[in-house]
């Protein structure tokens, strides 16, 4: 009786032990992407938009007041947009999973306590269009801001160009490996995809912007 007792005892422990750690490989990283993706997105879409804006008016105007204030308007248009897009989008995710749940409720004849304490569940678990809106609003106002405040000190035109396309590309490779971190996917593809992205729509609104301002002022 007493090895009996002391086996136990022994085992017990390790038993105990590996508990935390099953727990810890449970994390539900579907669930994570969902508002990590909102974040990242808003952020993101802040920082690419502004900045873009920006460098498409650095390239026909020097002018420091020009570029901060078409980048305050998109930061205001953009948190908008972003706002009301993700609130209709959720509310039509709710609207969709409610009605779900309805016509699971109908198909059985009667509900279990087990039953109903599970749909009362899923009611809690339903996404709340005005957090998401909000959250997505916010998001956007702070990736927006980073090439704003970058700028706002700096008089010399081209140092000013440079630190914004410094600063965009820093927090660029923050939010790509802060993605991948909180995902636990790889951190060189999420980082690479997030910067490259970014690069091409300043690019793109730079030289575009450039050359339809270029021709516009020889008509």
């Amino acid at each position: 009786m007493t090895s009996n007792v002391q086996l136990s005892e022994t085992i017990s422990p390790s038993h105990q032990k590996s508990h935390p750690t099953a727990e810890k490989e449970e994390v539900d990283y579907m669930q994570r992407a969902q508002w990590l993706r909102a974040a990242l997105l808003g952020a993101n879409d802040g920082l690419v938009t502004v900045a873009s804006l920006m460098m498409g008016v650095g390239s026909l105007k020097e002018d420091v007041k020009a570029m901060l204030l078409v980048g305050f308007a998109g930061l205001v248009a953009g948190a908008c947009s972003m706002a009301i897009g993700e609130f209709v989008s959720v509310c039509t995710q709710r609207d969709i999973e409610t009605a779900q749940m309805k016509r699971a409720i109908e198909n059985k004849i009667s509900l279990s306590a087990v039953d109903e304490q599970e749909e009362e569940e899923k009611k809690e678990r339903l996404p709340n269009p005005g957090q998401a809106a909000v959250a997505s609003a916010l998001a956007f106002s702070v990736g927006a801001a980073m090439p704003l405040l970058a700028a706002v000190f700096i008089e010399n035109h081209k140092v000013r160009m440079m630190v914004v396309a410094v600063v965009a590309t820093i927090a660029l490779l923050v939010f790509g490996v802060t993605g991948a971190v909180l995902g636990k996917t790889s951190v060189v593809k999420s980082t690479v995809r997030v910067v490259i992205g970014g690069w091409i729509a300043m690019a793109v609104t730079f030289g575009l912007t450039k050359f339809i301002g270029s021709e516009a002022m020889e008509m």
